[in-house]
C-alpha cells in the first residue's frame, strides 16, 4: 500500500472516529438507572458505517476512539468507558469480518450488494444487543462493585436502549453505505481505503 493510501485509510478513520464522537455525545437521550446510566445515541452508526468502508480493524477503532472519548469527556460515562471501547471494537470487527471476508461486498452490485450490507450490519448490531448487557451487568456487578439489583437494573435498561439504538444503526449505516458506495467505487476511492480481500 502506498503512503498516499494510507494517509486517506487514517484520514477516513479520524473522520468516521470524530463522527461516531459527535453522534454519541450530542444526538444522545440519556436515561437514569439505579446502576447508571444508559442512553438512545446515534454513535454505533458510524462504528457500523466505518467497518463498511474501512474493515472491520480500522472501523472497529474508529468506533472504539470517537465513543470512548465520549465516555471519557462525559462525567456520567467516565467509568464505562473500558467496556464502551472493547465492545465498540468488537462491533467494528464483527461487521467488517462479515462484509468483507464473508460477503466481499466491494464486488457486488444491485440487489445482492444492499442485503449483504444489511445482513453485515446486522451482525455487527446483534452482536452488541447480546454482548452490551452481559458484558455491562459483569462490568457494573465486578469491576465497579455495584450491588446485584442495581447492575440488574441498568443490564435491563441496556438491552432496551441497545436493541433501539441497534435498529437505527444498521438502517442508517447501511442507506449511508448504499448511497455514497457508487460515487466511492467509480473514483476509485473504495479500493484505496476498503480492505485487500
Amino acid at each position: 500500500m502506498n503512503r498516499s493510501n494510507r494517509v486517506l485509510k487514517l484520514c477516513v478513520t479520524a473522520l468516521m472516529a470524530a463522527l461516531a464522537y459527535i453522534s454519541f455525545t450530542f444526538l444522545k437521550i440519556n436515561i437514569p438507572t439505579p446502576g447508571g446510566y444508559t442512553a438512545f445515541h446515534l454513535g454505533n452508526t458510524f462504528d457500523v458505517l466505518a467497518a463498511l468502508l474501512l474493515g472491520g480493524t480500522l472501523g472497529g477503532i474508529a468506533g472504539a476512539v470517537g465513543m470512548g472519548i465520549g465516555d471519557v469527556l462525559d462525567p456520567l460515562y467516565i467509568t464505562v468507558a473500558p467496556k464502551t471501547i472493547i465492545l465498540k471494537l468488537c462491533i467494528g470487527l464483527i461487521t467488517g469480518a462479515v462484509a468483507h471476508k464473508t460477503f466481499r461486498i466491494l464486488h457486488k452490485e444491485g440487489k445482492e450488494l444492499k442485503k449483504d450490507v444489511f445482513i453485515a450490519s446486522a451482525c455487527g448490531m446483534l452482536f452488541n444487543c447480546i454482548a452490551e448487557p452481559l458484558f455491562g451487568y459483569f462490568y457494573t456487578s465486578v469491576i465497579l462493585g455495584a450491588p446485584e439489583k442495581a447492575a440488574k437494573a441498568l443490564a435491563s435498561w441496556n438491552a432496551i436502549t441497545t436493541c433501539t439504538n441497534a435498529v437505527l444503526s444498521v438502517i442508517i449505516a447501511s442507506l449511508l453505505y448504499l448511497a455514497i458506495y457508487p460515487r466511492l467505487r467509480n473514483n476509485g476511492v473504495l479500493k484505496k481505503i476498503g480492505p485487500n480481500y
